[in-house]
């Protein structure tokens, strides 16, 4: 099944043909340059990594579950995400995050009442071992079926924690759905962070009013951005600013500013996670800075 983005055929793009996987960035060896400003604050890649990962203490760390709207809950830690999709005929779970944290997931499933055996699919954002190390460990604990991008899945394969090889039961495609009692997801292909690089999206119910929900994936650019990344990036940028979207998440909380609309969510009043106003403002950070350094790039190059 085929979910038709308008416009999208008309965006010309080139995908690599490396299955080549960065790693995991660091703070240590990302550079404090170039800086743009985005609605009044200044980001470098630097602080964008630097927030999105937080310490090693917070990359572990259970953030208290809890629902987000719907059916879908969040299970994560401080600073990697993780989400539960609650379906009639078991769960869904998006990012098992570091092998290491798999346990704290767990806990955090069943701290909201929920079985972590009845996790029947397990998807991810994009093959780093930030977001997806820990998607054999969890299929060991619930037996769910790992689904991943085509694109990916070298990526993946290549990713053994512990020597243990990474489960791949079914491979999906841009604009595939997947389905799981009530509850579909599509997936998206946004390339550039890595190759299958994906935002999924669905939809959740409160108060008898339908939202979108877009899981949107990391639109970090590397340090460095070859001609056919370059490309990756335009097609990405494009296709995450089409999606409907009134509930907008990440593979990070500080993405999706999941401390702050959880300290207004607890206070009570709306829910501030229905935010149709920031359905771009990571997408306005990452697309500048992408921009900044390919204009770095272009510079330092003329002679």
């Amino acid at each position: 099944m085929k979910q038709q983005i308008p416009g999208l055929n008309r965006v010309l793009f080139f995908v690599a043909a490396t299955a080549a996987c960065p790693p995991v960035a660091s703070a240590q060896n990302m550079p404090d340059h170039p800086k743009v400003n985005v609605q009044g604050q200044d980001w470098t890649p630097l602080s964008i990594v630097s927030g999105n990962m937080g310490t090693p203490a917070e990359q572990e760390a259970q953030f208290p579950p809890f629902k987000v709207i719907g059916n879908i809950y969040y299970v994560g830690t401080k600073t990697l995400s993780s989400f539960l999709v609650v379906t009639t005929a078991g769960n869904i779970l998006i990012d098992t995050t570091y092998e290491r944290n798999v346990r704290t997931i767990q806990k955090s499933v069943e701290q909201l009442g929920f079985k972590f055996t009845d996790t029947k699919i397990i998807l991810g954002n994009h093959a780093h071992g930030d977001h997806m190390e820990g998607d054999g460990l969890a299929k060991e604990l619930t037996g769910a079926k790992v689904m991943v991008m085509a694109e990916d899945e070298p990526a993946l394969r290549a990713m053994k924690p512990g020597g243990k090889e990474h489960p791949v039961d079914q491979v999906v495609h841009d604009g595939e759905a997947v389905t799981l009692g009530n509850t579909t997801l599509v997936a998206h292909l946004t390339p550039g962070h890595t190759r299958g690089a994906t935002a999924w999206t669905t939809t959740a119910t409160e108060a008898g009013k339908t939202y979108n929900v877009v899981f949107f994936t990391s639109l970090r650019s590397p340090v460095k951005i070859s001609p056919a990344n370059e490309l990756e990036f335009a097609r990405a940028f494009k296709t995450a600013r089409l999606l409907p979207c009134d509930v907008p998440l990440g593979d990070h909380g500080r993405e999706f500013r999941m401390v702050e609309k959880y300290a207004k969510m607890k206070a009570g009043g709306p829910n501030p996670f229905i935010d149709p106003a920031g359905c771009t403002t990571e997408l306005d950070i990452e697309e500048a800075m992408f921009d900044a350094v390919v204009e770095e790039q272009k510079a330092a190059a003329k002679p």
